[in-house]
């Protein structure tokens, strides 16, 4: 897909590797032991397999061991198999199933299947491989080399910062296996990286991911990248009368900040910016509204939304897309105590509306009213809000596409082609009229962080927010279904249990569609 089109934007990547947050795996367990990742299609008959071009050069080059080997082993697309003992230079080859051959844009699921193949073959081989403690992967280009590195590095990640040293599962490192596509190879490490980032912001403990914390890490991650970022204490957040989040802060002894990224990128687009705003929870318990026990400590992740706007400047930044960004992020905890927000409280945000405070759980809302509003001061050509932000759309769409709403039907065809060329998929929800009177019909108050009626909690909530976003083009990506532990379903190269930093790289792709226009071209495996 429109490699040319996008080599002399990514030629900055190789003067920015020391932009990396990730620690690199040049030491640790394993390291000596280097595997290979392979790949095999589906046959004509039930059972066979056919090996990939890189694949069959390799095994002939090995005798045909291979060949044999792979016969009755039950591999089949997002599957691999390890075999051992095939050469003097790998201690373990994996071998992982693409699927059909011949492959490309399905219309029915609104993926390019040869892309995701082979990122589902690249991650399983390199799960397999790094389960039998490989420290050195490398992995074959397959048909397109960035989503081969995108598989394999999402697949590596493993959040370990706290487990004694000496007891530590290996780090692996990956590498492209005999292939000339390094940009393309190096672009997908990048992505992949990015995302990760995300991943490790959100899987850090509460307690060592406060909002100061949180933006230390941040500093630490993008300022090399040519990022610039402004933090804002709670007397400029006083001064500016953020009064929702203000509130939802009230209950923690952690001091709320308000962060703010800028990336400078000449735009082509004029000089409105793009404005990115993701919700900063470092932790959530619900407030007075307490969260159920079982399963609470997964609200570190709360911090999501920003995670992914973090991780989408730093990509952004170090792939030099030109564009003009800015993204706000409001952090804080929610906590229970003595001063904490109670329901039925009405405060009064940054652009006047005052806010019922029904439920004290629904408190990204308050904090994004207040960031919105900020954003209008702006001038954006265009606002996009990441959150997590309602169980409902868990419900409704489980771990498969994040729930989107857009105002402009040509953004939402650039937000769709994007997931669908990332692998991470959006699906549509209504900003419809018929939401907002839910939100906005009450005698005393403007807007209720609730809302009127029985279900469609999701879409109440993209109403609220649509009631304080700037003129002009908004997005809200609800991604409380995606955005933090992963299932392990559909997704090999996303360990289960883990973070998923999703959709970073639909957000990077997105962007970068709208700052480079070109038509698409297939891609067929």
């Amino acid at each position: 897909m429109y490699r040319s089109s996008r080599v002399f934007i990514f030629k900055v990547v190789s003067k920015l590797k020391n932009c990396r947050y990730l620690a690199d795996s040049s030491c640790g367990p394993g390291l000596s032991k280097k595997g290979l990742v392979l790949g095999a299609y589906d046959g004509n008959s039930p059972g066979e397999l056919k090996l990939t071009p890189t694949a069959a050069k390799f095994d002939e080059e090995m005798g045909g061991n291979i060949r044999e080997l792979i016969k009755g082993s039950g591999i089949r697309k997002g599957i691999a198999r390890v075999f051992s003992n095939v050469s003097s230079e790998f201690v373990a080859i994996a071998v992982a199933g693409l699927g059909p051959e011949g492959v490309g844009y399905n219309q029915a699921e609104n993926l390019d299947q040869c892309r995701e193949n082979i990122r589902m073959a690249a991650g399983a081989g390199t799960v397999a491989l790094q389960d039998q403690g490989v420290g050195i992967i490398f992995v074959e280009g397959f048909t397109d080399a960035e989503a081969a590195a995108e598989g394999a590095s999402l697949a590596a990640f493993r959040y370990q910062e706290f487990k004694n040293k000496d007891r530590q599962l290996v780090a692996s490192k990956v590498e492209l296996f005999s292939s000339n596509d390094r940009n393309d190879w190096e672009r997908g490490i990048l992505k992949a990286e990015c995302q990760n980032l995300a991943r490790k912001l959100e899987e850090t403990p509460g307690n060592v991911m406060t909002p100061s914390l949180f933006t230390q890490a941040v500093l630490d991650s993008v300022c090399s990248c040519g990022v610039q970022a402004d933090v804002k204490d709670r007397d400029w957040i006083e001064q500016k009368k953020m009064q929702g989040f203000l509130n939802v802060s009230r209950g923690s002894c952690e001091q709320p900040l308000f962060l703010r990224l800028s990336y400078c990128g000449y735009s082509a687009m004029g000089d409105k910016p793009v404005v990115l705003v993701g919700k900063g929870v470092t932790f959530d318990c619900g407030g007075l509204c307490l969260k159920n026990a079982h399963n609470m400590s997964e609200y570190r992740a709360d911090l999501a939304g920003a995670a992914v706007i973090v991780a989408t400047m730093k990509a952004v930044a170090q792939i030099a897309i030109p564009v003009n960004i800015q993204a706000l992020i409001p952090l804080c905890e929610n906590m229970i105590g003595g001063m904490a927000m109670k329901p039925g409280d009405i405060v009064v945000a940054l652009n006047g509306k005052s806010i019922s405070v029904e439920d004290t759980d629904n408190e990204g809302r308050l904090m994004l009213a207040d960031a919105l509003s900020f954003a209008k001061t702006l001038d954006p050509c265009l606002t996009v809000d990441v959150a997590t932000l309602t169980p409902a759309m868990k419900r409704a769409l489980g771990g498969g596409p994040t729930g989107a709403f857009c105002s402009s039907d040509v953004l939402w065809r650039q937000l769709n082609r994007a997931g669908a060329y990332s692998g991470d998929r959006v699906w549509r929800f209504p900003f419809w009229k018929h939401f907002s009177h839910k939100i906005t019909d009450y005698v005393g108050v403007d807007v209720s962080n609730v809302g009127g009626g029985l279900g469609g909690s999701s879409c109440l909530g993209a109403a609220f927010l649509l009631e304080f976003a700037p003129a002009g083009d908004f997005i809200h990506l609800d991604i409380t279904g995606t955005g933090r532990s992963s299932t392990g379903i559909g997704y090999p190269y996303l360990r289960k249990g883990i973070m998923t930093g999703r959709p970073t790289r639909t957000l990077i792709e997105f962007i970068y569609q709208l700052a480079c226009p070109h038509d698409k071209q297939e891609s067929v495996c």
